[in-house]
């Protein structure tokens, strides 16, 4: 197996699979592949064991299914863009390393991955698209790659050292961290501050990856030019702001 990330703003990942490789992605990444390569969608992949699984990975922003992707005869490549402008990593995953990511950022891994809901907290109706912040579990053993938003900085964290971090940054950081999402301390930081109401914490040690391009912050930026109601009836520019703010 050979793998290649190509392109700045947008890229693409490339893997090149031998006969006997598998790549495992959610359903619906995939951006093009050659002809020799097979896909199988399943439900039972992943780490999903039974119906509790599958349930469990789609609340952390998996699918239901899944696909495998396998070259049949010959070398064949497949193909992953990112959704947003960012960046795509490498990482390598084992039992007692896992990561948490946030929860649009698995793009795809080998076999051996074990994609699960990580951390969730109901942060009121609206916020995050009313469904809370969420994070997912990137476990099992295998190479993997994420996609997260913008640029990135990678923070390594001392014992005991603290990084507070608007929720929307947070992009992935080692699962052993202590982390918690909490409210904006003082009524004049959560009505003027600008700032959001919550704050995420992260604690050392460990290893943080930052990201500069929060979804909110895109659908914010852009909600000017959007179409706007025309009357009471008409919701049409509430609607995809509201899709943007989910990820839809």
């Amino acid at each position: 197996m050979d793998a290649q990330i190509h392109g700045t703003v947008l890229p693409v990942l490339e893997v090149t699979l031998n006969p006997g490789d598998t790549i495992v992605s959610e359903a619906g990444e995939m951006s093009w592949m050659s002809q020799s390569i097979e896909m199988t969608t399943t439900t039972q992949t992943a780490g999903a064991k039974g119906v509790m699984g599958v349930l469990k990975r789609a609340v952390a922003g998996g699918g239901i299914f899944m696909t495998e992707f396998r070259s049949g005869n010959g070398a064949g490549s497949v193909s992953f863009a990112t959704k947003m402008p960012g960046q795509i990593l490498p990482v390598e995953v084992q039992p007692g390393s896992e990561l948490m990511i946030q929860r649009s950022g698995f793009l795809c891994a080998t076999e051996g991955v074990e994609l699960t809901i990580g951390f969730q907290k109901k942060l009121g109706a609206g916020i995050f698209g009313g469904e809370g912040f969420i994070l997912q579990k990137l476990g099992g053993s295998c190479q993997a790659w994420v996609e997260l938003d913008g640029e990135v900085r990678v923070l390594d964290l001392a014992p005991g050292e603290v990084l507070r971090v608007n929720p929307g940054h947070v992009g992935m950081f080692q699962a052993q961290m202590p982390f918690d999402v909490q409210m904006m301390p003082g009524i004049k930081n959560k009505l003027f501050g600008g700032e959001g109401l919550f704050l995420a914490t992260l604690t050392g040690p460990g290893r943080v990856w930052l990201q500069t391009l929060p979804i909110a912050n895109l659908a914010h930026a852009l909600e000017p030019y959007l179409p706007q109601p025309s009357g009471d009836n008409d919701s049409s520019g509430v609607k995809i702001v509201g899709n943007l703010l989910g990820g839809n």
